[in-house]
């Protein structure tokens, strides 16, 4: 007899016991797939900072942490500006032990024409810089002139557009490759550009600074030190012979955005974990209980011919069709969802969250889809195994 449809009817023909399965498959597939996906978009959003970074200390103006969330700030461009005399780069220039350093210019849009809300705007210094280049070259290789801006990936305009930010005109030259920050909705110039930024907001009866004027201020000081010298000395020093500023080792930075990870990271796995012991009890039980139920069914197919093998192939057959199914289903779910709402995730996480490429979403999706048909199959094969066993006279007489 052949049997080699019936897989199918049954599945299609018990509709209720299938969708149960199948519900409990999907549930499964989305916490693998889902979670692997949230878990490896927060490292990559990690690794993303770690590469654009760059500098050993960062110096900002003593009040600075009071006025803004500094992390959030340089780490991931969350909107904020603050100003120090910018003297103290001769001073911090004089240091032994420092390799380069570089000044930043820090302003936030009152209104631009790509957005609907404030966007950090980051000002360097052409011959100084070493943080802020090596990344905007990857979209841009000339030498940015005052007036032009490279943009971040989240901003809706394009090369060769212009932006208008308090009241004047920037040519776009560059757009940035995503880094899953807040850096995405930032625009990036010269410092002497936004320095007019700053002239033109007073213009506009903005205030931005009190008494200073534009040449005379910075926002931040990014200082590479050279091999064999310690980093946290040179900090020490910095903080204890300068009053009006503080020093940051970068990394302290990114340890504590590394923590928060760790933690969000080990709890996800920790789920994970607990979803997937809870979803194979049930599913094999599931599995055992309804192959106690379809005896007679067993029985019947026995009487007309269909040898124990079959029986086993007809029941695993079974299991692994609902197991591909319940784990396409759950992938093609969670796929849609991560990937239409990740900047929504990545706003309300406030964390750098960067979803992976073509081929590292492709091998979760392989791992996902054959870890569930594995789990389907093992069930699959605890039902098999009792269905083979059915006393076929036995279950007759009764």
């Amino acid at each position: 007899m052949n049997i080699a449809k019936l897989p199918l009817k049954n599945i299609i023909s018990y509709k209720k016991r299938t969708i149960g399965l199948i519900l409990i498959l999907v549930i499964l597939t989305m916490s693998l797939f889902g979670g692997s996906i949230f878990i490896k978009s927060l490292n990559n959003g990690l690794d993303s900072l770690n590469e654009r970074l760059g500098a050993d200390i960062i110096v900002l103006p003593k009040d600075a942490e009071s006025e803004v969330d500094l992390q959030n700030l340089l780490l991931q461009g969350t909107p904020g500006y603050f100003y120090m005399d910018k003297s103290i780069l001769n001073d911090l220039e004089s240091i032994e032990g420092v390799d380069r350093i570089s000044a930043q210019y820090f302003l936030v849009s009152a209104n631009a024409d790509c957005c609907s809300v404030k966007v950090q705007i980051i000002g360097f210094d052409e011959e100084t810089d070493f943080t802020i280049k090596p990344w905007l070259h990857e979209s841009y290789q000339g030498v940015l002139k005052d007036n032009e801006i490279i943009v971040g990936s989240m901003l809706s305009t394009k090369v060769g557009h212009t932006l208008k930010l308090y009241g004047k005109e920037f040519l776009v030259v560059g757009k940035l490759e995503k880094t899953g920050t807040g850096l995405d909705t930032a625009v990036y110039t010269t410092g002497d550009t936004v320095k007019t930024l700053i002239e033109s907001a007073e213009d506009k009866g903005i205030s931005i600074l009190s008494k200073q004027s534009p040449d005379d201020v910075i926002s931040s000081v990014y200082i590479d030190i050279k091999d064999g010298y310690d980093i946290d000395t040179i900090v020490s020093d910095i903080n204890l012979n300068n009053s009006e500023v503080k020093a940051v080792r970068a990394r302290t930075m990114m340890t504590s955005t590394s923590d928060q990870l760790g933690i969000i990271s080990s709890a996800i796995s920790f789920f994970i974990k607990i979803i997937w012991a809870f979803a194979a009890i049930i599913l094999i039980a599931a599995f055992y209980i309804i192959t106690g139920e379809r005896k007679k069914e067993f029985a019947a197919l026995r009487v007309i011919g269909v040898s124990r093998k079959k029986l086993g192939v007809l029941v695993m057959s079974e299991a692994i069709i609902i197991g591909m199914i319940g784990s396409v289903f759950g992938i093609i779910i969670t796929g849609a969802f991560m990937y239409s709402f990740s900047v929504l995730i990545g706003t309300r996480l406030d964390l750098p969250y960067l979803l992976p490429g073509v081929a590292t979403t492709t091998y979760y999706i392989l791992v996902t889809f054959i870890s569930v048909v594995l789990l389907g199959t093992i069930s699959g094969l605890i039902s098999a195994y009792k269905a083979v066993s059915v006393d076929t006279a036995r279950i007759l007489r009764e």
